[in-house]
């Protein structure tokens, strides 16, 4: 899997995927807060898929 989710982007994704998660297990948000396992995801992984078929990267790796 490409690596497409830089520095800034993945720890914005981790914090707030954590926090969706803990409020959605706290009971302060419905079950839409379940979806914090998204951004938690793709920022543990540095990888996402949309970002792949819309051709963004914000890592800032050298293109060879």
């Amino acid at each position: 899997m490409k690596t497409n989710v830089g520095g800034i982007d993945r720890l914005l994704r981790i914090v707030v995927g954590l926090v969706l998660l803990l409020l959605a297990a706290t009971g302060q948000v419905g079950a839409w807060g379940w979806i914090g396992i998204v951004p938690l995801a793709t920022g543990l992984m540095k990888s996402c898929p949309l970002y792949s078929i819309i051709g963004l990267d914000t890592c800032p790796m050298k293109k060879t």
